[in-house]
């Protein structure tokens, strides 16, 4: 038995603009417990990736569709970094490199809902929108694996 569901395209939306501000949250406490100035940077960008998302969504919500079709909907290929990294909760004396394994793994989050969003509406309408908002999330998780990569594993 499958727990897959498809959503009306309202309430796939709204299920969306909540993930987004969860996350939102998620990196704005950080961002207030945090004493580094770098990691404080790194999340904030990440909070505004995720406001820009909202901002998104709930324009969709308002005209009744998301974007024009012409975006590209194919998550891009990661580095899995999530699976390695350990995840946990940022202190206040966390650095960059902890600030960054902590966006990668919110990241990671919103990556495996919209894969199961989009995976529940396999060949309804719906299924575009998630698979659209997966593929946006698989560039901001490549993004900063690629800024992870440049920082913290230095080849020998």
């Amino acid at each position: 038995m499958s727990d897959q569901v498809c959503y009306t395209f309202e309430a796939a939306i709204e299920m969306a603009i909540q993930m987004e501000e969860e996350g939102f949250r998620n990196y704005l406490n950080s961002i207030r417990i945090l004493k580094n100035k770098g990691a404080k940077e790194i999340l904030r960008d990440s909070a505004l990736d995720e406001l820009n998302h909202k901002q998104e969504l709930e324009k969709a919500l308002l005209l009744g569709q998301m974007g024009n079709g012409d975006e590209m909907i194919r998550p891009v290929p990661t580095m899995n970094l999530g699976y390695i990294l350990p995840k946990k909760e940022l202190n206040p004396d966390s650095d960059g490199r902890e600030a960054l394994a902590y966006a990668i793994h919110l990241e990671k989050g919103a990556i495996d809902f919209y894969k199961k969003m989009s995976e529940g509406c396999a060949g309804a309408p719906n299924a575009a929108l998630f698979q659209r908002l997966l593929a946006d999330e698989s560039r901001h998780l490549q993004s900063l694996e690629d800024l992870y990569e440049q920082h913290f594993m230095t080849e020998n």
